[in-house]
């Protein structure tokens, strides 16, 4: 069964919500007139890396965010894997990530598990400690965000399992550092190839006051093969996907088969 996915590879406005939710409003409108399954958007997208400011730009319980992704997806007839937003809690503020069905449900939300030092997150996010699995498009899926994919084990908990031993597609969105373009490419390839399952990875694209942003959102097949690849511009990304390779894949090297994870040691 073929499955068509639109990632929107945008710049994102340091700190301005009102100017994103404006954009994303454009670019979801572009994205869905090819008629995708699913739309990907990227990490933090209503507020960028604007961190210091989040108790007054995050969203509380996210409830702006679910009510415009909503109607989008509702107006559109179109699925989406709508990136992460700031979700302010009772607890603190976390990096949540949404998905919706055609219809304009909320089906999952996801909090990023593992915050990056390296840009500051643990002063101001809380992490989240559920799983990022869900069905959408009538597929199992799991979803991640950015930093998380350098945890290996991390994926393949969302892979095995009783929850997890299905799960084909795995949605990526992210803001992730030009100066390290090459590892986010070599990263989600081996995630792909380990897992043997399709990588759909939303990048932003652009600048703010402290970082360049790399672009090059990705599709990969479970082979590790790239479908389909950005460069570092604002762009629309679309790719066609054929669900049933994960299974050929599985069955032509049966790596979940002949796991023995009674003998590793974390």
């Amino acid at each position: 069964m073929g499955l068509k996915v639109a990632l929107i590879q945008a710049d994102i406005a340091y700190g301005d919500p009102e100017a994103n939710y404006r954009k994303i409003e454009r670019e979801f409108e572009k994205a869905a007139a090819d008629h995708p399954d699913i739309i990907v958007l990227p990490e933090l997208w209503p507020t960028g890396y604007d961190l210091a400011r989040l108790d007054e730009i995050g969203d509380p319980e996210a409830e702006q965010a679910v009510s415009f992704l909503s109607g989008l997806t509702r107006k559109h007839q179109v699925n989406a894997v709508a990136g992460s937003v700031p979700k302010q809690t009772k607890d603190g503020t976390k990096n949540t990530m949404l998905v919706f069905d055609s219809s304009g449900r909320l089906v999952k939300e996801y909090s990023k598990a593992h915050l990056f030092r390296l840009m500051n997150e643990e002063k101001y996010l809380i992490q989240g400690n559920d799983n990022g699995l869900f069905h959408l498009a009538g597929h199992p899926s799991a979803g991640v965000i950015c930093y998380d994919i350098r945890f290996p084990d991390w994926i393949r908990t969302h892979m095995v399992g009783e929850e997890g031993k299905q799960t084909k597609i795995l949605y990526v969105v992210a803001e992730w550092p030009k100066a390290r373009v090459d590892h986010w490419k070599a990263l989600l390839i081996s995630r792909a190839i380990e897992n043997q399952c399709f990588v759909v990875a939303c990048n932003r694209t652009g600048a703010d006051p402290n970082n360049e942003f790399g672009g090059h959102s990705i599709v990969i097949g479970p082979w590790g093969e790239i479908i389909a690849e950005a460069g570092g511009e604002e762009t629309i990304l679309h790719a066609d996907i054929e669900i049933e390779d994960v299974d050929k894949v599985r069955e032509s090297i049966p790596v979940f088969t002949d796991r023995r994870p009674g003998i590793y040691k974390l």
